[in-house]
This record gives C-alpha cells, sequence and structure tokens, in this order.
C-alpha cells in the first residue's frame, strides 16, 4: 500500500521497490584499473581522474540527487568516491593526510537542491577514511550562469575569477585533492585548481565520479 502511495524505486534504473538495486551498485563498484586519467578540453594542470562515463545508473544517480532531492543516493556515491580515493592512496598519487575539498557549486542551486550535493558526497566518502578530511574552502560567485548547454569556452569564461576561497591556508592539512560529480569540460576544476595554487596551496589531483 504504501508503495502505492510513494513509490519507491531505484536511483539508478528505476527498479521497483527499492531505493539501489544490486545490478545498479555493481555497475557503481570500483573496479581494477580505476579511477581512470582523464584528459579534459580544459586543463587543471594536475592529474583528473573519474570513475567512469555519465551514463547509465551512474548519471541516473547523480541527476536523482542534484534534480530530484534523493538524498539517499548520497551514501552510494560517496562510497563510490571513498573507493576511488583509496584506490589514489594505494597508487601512491596521494599521500596521507588528505584534504578533501569539493568544487564550488552555485549557490542558488544549493538552496534548490537542499544543500550542496558535491560537499555532501565528499563528507560521505570520508567518513571511513582517518586520513582524510573535507574542507570547504571554495564559494562560487552568485553571477555565474548555469552551465548546461554552454560550449566549452564559455563555461570557461563563465567561472573565471568567479572562484573564491573561504579558508586561509593554514586550514589544510597534507596533500589536496578537489572533487566533483562531474567534469564536462574541465573548467570548473581547473579555476578550482587555479584559485588554490595561486593562494599557496598544493593541489596534487582531481577526482570525480563521473566524465561526460
Amino acid at each position: 500500500m504504501l508503495d502505492l502511495i510513494l513509490p519507491l524505486e531505484c536511483g539508478g534504473c528505476g527498479a521497483p521497490s527499492t531505493r539501489w538495486c544490486d545490478a545498479c551498485a555493481h555497475d557503481l563498484r570500483v573496479r581494477q584499473g580505476q579511477p581512470h586519467l582523464i584528459a579534459p578540453r580544459v586543463h587543471s594542470g594536475v592529474p583528473v581522474f573519474s570513475l567512469g562515463r555519465y551514463a547509465g545508473p551512474r548519471r541516473n544517480a547523480i541527476v536523482a540527487v542534484k534534480e530530484h532531492g534523493r538524498a539517499d543516493l548520497i551514501r552510494p556515491l560517496g562510497a563510490a568516491l571513498s573507493a576511488g580515493l583509496a584506490q589514489l592512496l594505494a597508487w601512491g598519487v596521494l599521500g596521507a593526510p588528505i584534504s578533501v575539498v569539493p568544487a564550488p557549486t552555485r549557490a542558488l542551486a544549493a538552496r534548490r537542491r537542499g544543500g550542496d550535493p558535491v560537499t555532501r558526497m565528499a563528507l560521505a566518502a570520508t567518513t571511513e577514511q582517518p586520513d582524510a578530511g573535507v574542507v570547504q574552502a571554495l564559494r562560487m560567485k552568485a553571477v555565474v550562469r548555469d552551465s548546461v548547454g554552454l560550449s566549452s569556452a564559455a563555461r570557461q569564461r563563465n567561472v573565471a575569477g568567479r572562484v573564491r576561497l573561504r579558508v586561509p591556508r593554514e586550514g589544510f592539512a597534507g596533500d589536496v585533492l578537489v572533487v566533483d560529480d562531474i567534469v564536462t569540460t574541465g573548467a570548473t576544476a581547473a579555476e578550482s585548481v587555479r584559485v588554490l595554487q595561486t593562494s599557496g596551496i598544493p593541489v596534487a589531483a582531481v577526482l570525480a565520479l563521473a566524465h561526460a
């Protein structure tokens, strides 16, 4: 009866009577050799890693969190980020301790979504990583437009000079990792890295849940 009133469906594939099915959990699992090193159109000057293509259950889950308020999917997406972080540690790309910096989200979008989903995913990812902590270091100025439909050059112009550092240099410990949900052109990641590095905060890498 409850399912008839409030239909419960998987956030990855729409399967009924479950929030996150085994098949989608298997699809999101971080496998050997992941995350992959990618080459976004806008270069950040540091290695950029992605856990997979922005497609299928991965895409559906990210959209469900950002556009439909599916806060219950933060945990599996955060777990995938956590596994990717563990791989980067194992490969020596990162060394403990780690400061995980969420890529900034427009304030208007964050309010509409009931909070910043990238930050919530980062917090979920570090819950069981004793050597990693989240530093909410970056904010996006209000004049930034929604990037959907913008070209690579337009996305770069849209965020150029509009990301701000909001914590002092002393607020970071160890290697710095910028995390994001999706890397499309790489403009937001590149601007985030630039702002941190020009403030004297070296960035080791960028890690995203997906790339388009």
